[in-house]
């Protein structure tokens, strides 16, 4: 039960005032810095700005209690946007509580099972890529509140959208778009000059007072309701599960890699070390609740983890803080939120997806083998162009496939060389093979992928015996076995003795298993080169 503990009753017992007050200014600052990212995220997503902001009120207090994380502040991020969206679209707003709650629940199975290590298996292009992907689709969404559009439908495929943009050029709000630009600037340059006060709320007062000041006719988000309403248990049918099944598994999947990456990096700041079972347990009983409410999936965010631990905080009583400062600004400052311009949320945005982009990281991807440039690209435009579920099963789909073929390229059968040069200093690593005996040495793993080189394997006219050196063979599988039975059967009807030699223990393991020692016989089973080459000395006399 050791590993099921939550962070908050371990790192409490030596609890400081000093460390107190700490953690209570690191925790207004991020709820300032929350504040807005929570409702741009949650208009973007296609929910209402309050289950945003209550998503990250109800997910740091959850994660605060049972997390595995000191700093860890749970909330809405731009990932989920693209997901969610398109859940809504295909199933409604029901369809997104079942996906939550699913989600969830693999989450929690996740953690009590101990696989949350599996999430490193996710190869980094296709994590850059879809990424990417989400960036662009975000992007393309806040096209629209950029532009000041009003369109009484919008397209749902990505060409579609901007097929609608380009063809009503002629209704654009150029008060609305100067009023983004203007946006976008305070976003990019203020960190330069400030990094305590986010640019995001810069953002948000300066476009909110200039719309006021100047009477801009803009959008403005308008009344956001003050309570979540009563918990809903969501309707459901087997046909509905199956259908969600994929997309609640890419929602975990999601939420567990940005859950697992923030607690990496928060710790390096603070020295300290996340029980990542219960983090990936507190990540889905709040997405779980958060399901019942209507709100969207939620996580631990990088950029909050590291708000939080760079201004103080030490224990997960700043995410405490966070959730109450949250709910405080939602009661307090309402009349003041309702009045902020539409497009500046879509600046926002647009800088959020300008940073998913990371177009330094995509630029590195150039350099690197054009194998994974490929699953890179398919990821990223399969994103934006179909949906992101559909991007990440392609992507690993290939990324499997390229693996295998460069496993296959790296695994060698090769005959030995005799070289009769007394000279070569090559002659001296090679020992004296018997008269019509060949030696074959295989470097690299058997599998599927090289059965074919197994049975390449031949032998000449007059060959009696052919050995096969596997010391750096480490691992075989069914159908590499299934080959090498087929070579030891065809070299029993030529009359040739098949020898192994230095048979590592998986290899061994899956031999005896299957009866393959017991047809090749235990004295053609060789531990080293120079036994084999002996008991071929032998066979070739006889």
């Amino acid at each position: 039960m050791k590993n099921f503990k939550p962070k908050i009753f371990s790192v409490m017992k030596k609890y400081t005032k000093e460390q107190f007050v700490k953690d209570v200014i690191s925790g207004i600052i991020v709820a300032i810095i929350a504040l807005p990212l929570s409702i741009a995220f949650a208009l973007g997503a296609g929910v209402s700005a309050e289950k945003g902001i209550y998503a990250a009120i109800i997910s740091s207090l959850v994660g605060a209690f049972f997390g595995g994380s000191r700093v860890q502040i749970s909330g809405p991020t731009g990932a989920f946007i693209v997901i969610t969206q398109s859940v809504i679209l295909s199933y409604g707003l029901n369809g997104l509580a079942v996906a939550m709650i699913m989600a969830g629940i693999f989450l929690v199975l996740l953690g009590v099972f101990k696989l949350g290590r599996l999430i490193k298996f996710i190869p980094s292009p296709i994590t850059v890529g879809f990424t990417a992907g989400i960036g662009v689709t975000i992007f393309t969404l806040e096209v629209k509140d950029f532009l000041g559009l009003s369109p009484e439908t919008m397209p749902t495929k990505f060409l579609g959208k901007w097929e609608y943009y380009l063809s009503h050029l002629n209704e654009v709000n150029w008060q609305s778009v100067v009023l983004a630009l203007v946006c976008i600037v305070i976003l990019v340059i203020w960190p330069r000059f400030n990094k305590k006060i986010p640019n995001s709320l810069i953002a948000i007062i300066v476009g909110t007072i200039a719309t006021q000041l100047l009477n801009l006719d803009v959008k403005l988000l308008g009344d956001i309701p003050k309570s979540l309403g009563a918990p809903v248990v969501p309707e459901l049918s087997f046909a509905m599960i199956q259908q969600l099944v994929t997309p609640s598994f890419t929602i975990a999947i999601l939420v567990a890699m940005q859950a697992l990456l923030s607690a990496v990096v928060t710790d390096g700041i603070i020295n300290s070390r996340t029980n990542s079972h219960m983090e990936l347990i507190a990540q889905g009983i709040s997405n779980i609740i958060l399901g019942f409410f209507g709100c969207i999936p939620t996580t631990g965010g990088v950029a909050r983890g590291v708000q939080s631990a760079q201004n103080g905080a030490r224990t997960p009583i700043a995410a405490i803080v966070h959730s109450v400062s949250l709910f405080v600004f939602l009661i307090v400052l309402m009349p003041f939120i309702k009045l902020v311009p539409l497009p500046v949320l879509a600046a926002i945005l647009m800088v959020v997806s300008y940073n998913m982009l990371n177009v330094n990281v995509l630029i590195g991807y150039l350099k690197n083998p054009k194998s994974d440039l490929a699953v890179l690209i398919c990821s990223c435009v399969l994103t934006f162009a179909f949906d992101l579920v559909f991007a990440i099963e392609v992507g690993l789909i290939m990324a499997a496939f390229l693996f295998m073929k460069r496993m296959s390229d790296a695994t060698e059968v090769q005959g030995w060389r005799y070289i009769n040069d007394e000279n070569d200093p090559d002659s001296l690593t090679l020992r004296k093979v018997p008269a019509h005996t060949l030696v074959y040495e295989v470097s690299g793993p058997m599998f599927f992928a090289v059965s074919d080189k197994i049975l390449k394997i031949t032998g000449e006219a007059d060959t009696k015996c052919i050995i096969i050196r596997m010391r750096s063979v480490n691992s075989i599988d069914a159908t590499a076995m299934n080959s090498l039975d087929q070579l030891l059967e065809k070299c029993k009807k030529k009359g040739i003795t098949l020898i192994l030699s230095h048979v590592n223990v998986q290899p061994r393991k899956l031999m005896d298993n299957v009866g393959f020692i017991r047809k090749i016989g235990k004295t053609n089973m060789c531990d080293n080169i120079d036994k084999a080459l002996s008991r071929a000395k032998v066979i070739v006399a006889e």
